[in-house]
């Protein structure tokens, strides 16, 4: 599964107002502007809400996180195969709040690709962000985790680290898709990321925090045709 670039993936966490009706309620606003603009946008529900949110949309469902483990006797885990059955188009790998062995990464990396799944692999720096390029996941997403859920987006507060980042993947794999997330908040944030060579953006809180969800995200997608 092929994601659109530039895209906008927003990541629901889990967030009170995110979950359950909620999930669905933010997932339609997101379906609704992505279908009015045009622009590519991509959700992350929480996990319980995965199928829910999978059926009643058509843009495009990742899990928050799957467990390296087999389908079967795994108990309270998630794997590739449950997340594809509930219609999920791929997956977040590493995320700054979830984080994995790097053989973990790896693993999930190539089950993820078999099963026909996306992958965006999160990092928190530049040499791990060229490591897990190497693994050939469809997307890295460079999230320094001091700047994650604050007011300054990683565009303003740093953007060497997203250009080097970008620079350092396009010269192991030109396949690899760049994201950048921490702070990112309004389409000047979205459009510097595109500036910087990134093919999009990773959010969370800036949506799912929002009074006026719609506003926020038509804002945030124009960023993407600057």
């Amino acid at each position: 599964m092929s994601l659109r670039k530039p895209a906008v993936v927003v990541n629901f966490k889990t967030y009170p107002e995110a979950s359950g009706k909620g999930a669905l309620e933010i997932a339609r606003v997101c379906e609704q502007v992505a279908s009015e603009t045009g622009a590519s946008i991509v959700i992350a529900p929480p996990m319980m809400d995965l199928a829910l949110v999978a059926s009643s949309v058509k843009i495009p469902v990742m899990a928050q996180h799957l467990d390296s483990v087999p389908s079967g006797a795994t108990t309270g885990h998630v794997t590739v195969e449950n997340a594809k059955a509930s219609g999920a188009v791929g997956t977040l790998i590493n995320h700054s709040e979830r984080r994995l062995k790097i053989a973990e990464i790896h693993e999930l990396i190539d089950r993820s690709r078999s099963a026909g799944l996306a992958s965006i692999v999160c990092t928190n720096n530049i040499a791990v962000s060229r490591a897990c390029a190497a693994m050939e996941p469809d997307f890295v997403a460079i999230e320094p985790p001091e700047l994650i859920g604050g007011d300054v987006s990683v565009t303003t507060a740093n953007p060497k680290i997203v250009s080097d980042t970008v620079q350092s993947i396009r010269a192991i794999s030109m396949s690899v898709g760049v994201l950048c997330g921490a702070g990112v908040k309004n389409g000047r944030d979205v459009a510097k990321a595109l500036e910087l060579g990134t093919n999009g953006v990773l959010l969370a809180s800036g949506v799912v925090k929002a009074k006026d969800k719609r506003a926020v995200l038509l804002d945030l997608v124009s960023g993407l045709r600057t």
